[in-house]
C-alpha cells in the first residue's frame, strides 16, 4: 500500500505525545523524519519514537525530497510562515490550530495554495473525525434532534506557568487562540454555517497580557452557540448540542482518550441513552483521511476557507468584547 511520507517541523508535545504516535497506526502514513533547531533534540525524538531521518533545522527538512507532506505544531505565530515555506518547498500542509494569528494572515496562507493547487493544506481540528463528532453531525444533518436551535460548549485547564508558549502574547497565547477555537469551530461544523454576527467578553492576565477566560455568543440566525474556555479553571469539557426534540451531550469532547472508549448521552422525552463508541484515535483518523486526500488528488476533509473562517470569529470575540457590542460577520 503506498503511503505519504511525512515530515515534522517541531519535536513540540503535543506531535511527540499525540500526533505522530496517532499517525504512525494511520495505513496511508510514513513519518520519515523530523526536524528540530537543535539536532539533538531531533535526534533524541527520533530515537524514541522509532523516525528514521533527524534533522537539525526546518529548512533542512523542506529540503528532502523524499519528504511529500509535513505536519507543522510550531507556536501560533510560525504556522502561516513556515506553512508558506513548506508550500515553496513543494510539501502538502497538515498544520495545528489555530491555521494562524490573524484572518488576514490566513488568508495570506489560502491565496498561496491558490497559486499551488497540486498542494493540499489542511487545518488540524483533528476532534471532527472521531465517531462520536460524526455520530452528532449525522444526527443533526439527518433531522434527528429536531431543529438545531443552541450549542453550549466549555473547555479549561490551569496553566499560570510565564514559560509556557500559551502565555506569552507575542507567541499568540490565550485561551481563545488556544481552546476557544475549537469552541467556535463545532459551531460553525455542527451549525454547517457561518454566524451572522457575534458578542464577546474577553478577561486577561495581568502579568501575562493573554486572554485567560472568554466567553462567547455566536448568532447564527435560527440558533445560538454559547460558550466559555479559561486558561485558569479547573480542567474541564462538555459540549450540549440541542434540538427541539433531543439533546446530544458529549462527554469528552476535545481530547477524547486513545485508549479507552468515549460515549455521548442522548436526551429526549424517553429519558437519556447512553451511546458507547469503540475506541478510537482521532489523530489516525485525520492522518489516514488527509494523506488519502493527497494519494487520491482529492480535496481535503476540511478546505482552508474554514480556518480562514474561524480566525475571523475568533478576532470578532476580541473585537466584540472590546467595544462592548455585537460585531456582525460578513
Amino acid at each position: 500500500m503506498k503511503k505519504v511520507r511525512w515530515g515534522i517541523l517541531s519535536t513540540a508535545k503535543i506531535g511527540r505525545e499525540k500526533v505522530i504516535p496517532g499517525m504512525q497506526a494511520s495505513a496511508f502514513c510514513d513519518i520519515a523524519a523530523i526536524a528540530s533547531r537543535n539536532i539533538e533534540d531531533a535526534q533524541a525524538v527520533a530515537n524514541k519514537l522509532g523516525i528514521s531521518k533527524a534533522y537539525g533545522s526546518y529548512e533542512a527538512l523542506l529540503d528532502d525530497q523524499d519528504i511529500d507532506a509535513v505536519y507543522i505544531p510550531l507556536p501560533n505565530q510560525l504556522h502561516v510562515p513556515w506553512a508558506l515555506k513548506a508550500l515553496e518547498a513543494n510539501k502538502h500542509v497538515l498544520c495545528e490550530k489555530p491555521i494562524g494569528l490573524t484572518a488576514a494572515e490566513a488568508q495570506q496562507l489560502l491565496k498561496a495554495v491558490g497559486q499551488k493547487l497540486h498542494l493540499k493544506v489542511m487545518e488540524a481540528f483533528m476532534y471532527r473525525f472521531h465517531p462520536q463528532w460524526q455520530y452528532a453531525k449525522e444526527m443533526v444533518m439527518e433531522g434527528k434532534i429536531g431543529d438545531l436551535k443552541t450549542i453550549q460548549s466549555f473547555f479549561s485547564y490551569y496553566n499560570d506557568d510565564p514559560n509556557n508558549i500559551r502565555n506569552q502574547k507575542e507567541a499568540g497565547g490565550g485561551g481563545l487562540m488556544d481552546i476557544g477555537c475549537y469552541c467556535i469551530s463545532l459551531s460553525r461544523f455542527i451549525f454547517d454555517k457561518e454566524p451572522a454576527r457575534v458578542m464577546g467578553k474577553v478577561e486577561y492576565d495581568k502579568n501575562f497580557g493573554v486572554d485567560q477566560m472568554a466567553s462567547g455568543v455566536l448568532d447564527f440566525g435560527f440558533g445560538t452557540s454559547t460558550f466559555t474556555c479559561s486558561t485558569q479553571l479547573t480542567p474541564f469539557q462538555r459540549v450540549n448540542i440541542l434540538g427541539t426534540t433531543v439533546g446530544i451531550e458529549i462527554e469528552i469532547p476535545f481530547n477524547a482518550p486513545t485508549d479507552a472508549p468515549t460515549k455521548v448521552w442522548v436526551h429526549s422525552k424517553q429519558g437519556k441513552k447512553e451511546i458507547i463508541f469503540d475506541i478510537a484515535n482521532q489523530y489516525t483518523l485525520q492522518g489516514d483521511l488527509f494523506s488519502q486526500a493527497i494519494l487520491n488528488d482529492t480535496p481535503v476533509p476540511t478546505p482552508l476557507e474554514d480556518a480562514v473562517n474561524n480566525m475571523k470569529a475568533i478576532e470578532a470575540i476580541f473585537e466584540s468584547s472590546d467595544k462592548g457590542r455585537w460585531i456582525e460577520l460578513g
